[in-house]
């Protein structure tokens, strides 16, 4: 996939590079991302390096990643980052995950980025689900993902691996239709559903 920026009214989400490393670093000594998310702890100099580095780039080069930028559409500070991780599993799924600056936090940025990147998924990767996992108790997290319209689907008991402990995990899904979109494939729901 050719990287691609998204713009919202009020946002511009591009591809992380180089120019960010400073930003990205500053934004994750925030000891609620270390807590909450996937970044390492401590998070040194090194980590933002490898990440707007090496990361980044391959993971858009090799269809793996795409981690977004988030900035005023009118220019100004990095606010958040929103990023998709494709894994497969005898199909390809699709996995969202965010964090905010600190000092950005609570102006509805997030819920902005995720549902613009939640659309390119599914528009521009043709996929039929996207999947928000967050470890159970992120509350913030889990509000951004209600927002957008992900359903909350269960709790996967050690369904996190962060820092070498097993920890569990809420799991909800956004369809395309849920964004009032089509899909690429049909959906056979579960009777039950």
């Amino acid at each position: 996939m050719e990287a691609t920026t998204l713009r919202t009214t009020r946002l511009e989400l591009r591809p992380f590079g180089p120019a960010d490393e400073d930003e990205v670093h500053a934004a994750c000594q925030d000891p609620d991302i270390q807590r909450w998310t996937m970044v390492p702890s401590p998070y040194e100099r090194a980590d933002a390096h490898w990440f707007v580095n090496e990361f980044a780039p391959n993971g858009w080069r090799e269809d793996t990643a795409y981690p977004f930028a988030v900035r005023p559409a009118a220019g100004g500070p990095l606010v958040a980052s929103v990023g998709v991780h494709v894994h497969s599993f005898g199909g390809t799924a699709y996995e969202i995950g965010y964090w905010s600056a600190r000092e950005h936090r609570g102006k509805g940025y997030v819920p902005e980025a995720v549902e613009a990147v939640a659309r390119w998924v599914f528009t521009e990767l043709g996929a039929p689900r996207l999947e928000w996992r967050a470890e159970a108790g992120n509350d913030p997290s889990r509000t951004v993902a209600e927002k957008v319209g992900f359903r909350h689907e269960g709790l996967l008991r050690a369904g996190l691996l962060r820092n070498g402990t097993a920890r569990d995990c809420w799991i909800g899904g956004l369809l395309p239709s849920d964004l009032g979109l089509p899909s690429r494939l049909p959906h056979l729901p579960s009777p039950s559903a």
